[in-house]
């Protein structure tokens, strides 16, 4: 099959799955890296941000790939996912962010590589800048709130890019698009609590995101007031009244229930072969044992906010 006509067969495969993909040229890598370096150079990022979330980013990619050619950025539409934790103190009810789903990530990846293999290429998950990629080739848009917005998701939706030696006979690289929505816009401005979200920049505070905090190891910083918490990782809040989600922002599927016995585990903090095993197996269904170690502070924090302490 002609790349064109594979090209055009990927892109329906995705389509009928409900997902959206577009297809850059590999020479692209280089751009991205450039633009989140001339970011940090510019101080736009905080230090530590950077240290912890973005040194890890893996621009040497198309060498794990003889001829690497181009680069695959897929948008998946995922729900939010509604956990309940039993608890002496309370039964604790809070939402995991749609972005945390990494069952997502491989079953794009599936999807592209039965399409390809038969042709004789090759894709492998590369660890990029998914939301500059997503923005750059025009998968995505940028909001005030610097979540990304698929037409058809909203910001609803999980990005997996991928590395391949199918040739790039469209490069779909093009400028930075915002929506058009938050020119008149402030709701996530106003509604976030943090301040992240400021009017000096569109770069986001990244050190004042809630997400930042209860993602890493270590205690909440003193300005972080308890109140805020509201989601087991992550944060919704931007997400929640920004308008152009108002068709999705409801969509909420049923996660597991953990026991009392398995909450106190948690939160205790216990090692994996101590957490009782059926808990293990409901934490690995939630894409959550990288963020074991943060869960049970915090759990503490919302159990606390909801005890009104």
């Amino acid at each position: 099959m002609e790349s064109a006509n594979l090209s055009k067969s990927l892109m329906s495969a995705l389509e009928k799955k409900g997902c959206k993909g577009k297809i850059v040229s590999i020479e692209h890598l280089y751009d991205l890296k450039s633009e989140i370096n001339i970011h940090y150079q510019q101080g736009l990022f905080d230090e530590e941000f950077f240290r912890e979330e973005l040194s890890g980013l893996d621009f040497t990619a198309s060498e794990s790939l003889f001829e690497a050619k181009s680069l695959f950025i897929v948008a998946a539409p995922q729900s939010q996912v509604q956990v309940t934790f039993k608890s002496a103190r309370k039964e604790l009810t809070c939402i995991i962010p749609p972005i945390y789903s990494y069952a997502t990530d491989r079953k794009m990846e599936d999807l592209l590589r039965l399409q390809l293999d038969p042709a004789g290429y090759q894709a492998k998950k590369a660890v990029l800048p998914w939301k500059l990629l997503a923005v750059r080739s025009g998968l995505a848009q940028y909001g005030k709130n610097n979540i990304t917005y698929v037409a058809g998701m909203g910001s609803f939706y999980r990005l997996v890019a991928l590395v391949s030696d199918f040739p790039c006979d469209e490069d779909n690289w093009g400028e930075m698009q915002i929506l058009n929505d938050c020119s008149k816009c402030e709701a996530c401005t106003k509604a976030c609590p943090s301040g992240a979200i400021g009017s000096d920049r569109f770069l986001l505070h990244a050190e004042r995101c809630i997400t930042f905090h209860n993602e890493r190891l270590g205690e909440f910083p003193a300005w972080l007031n308890p109140s805020w918490h509201h989601c087991l990782v992550g944060c919704m809040v931007c997400q929640k009244v920004c308008p152009v989600n108002k068709d999705f922002r409801k969509s909420v599927v049923a996660g597991p229930v953990f026991s009392e016995q398995e909450t106190e585990a948690i939160i205790d903090g216990k090692s994996l072969n101590q957490i009782p095993p059926e808990a293990v197996l409901k934490l690995e269904a939630l894409d959550m044992i990288e963020y074991r170690k943060v869960l049970g502070r915090n759990l503490i924090a919302l159990l606390e906010k909801h005890n009104g302490r």
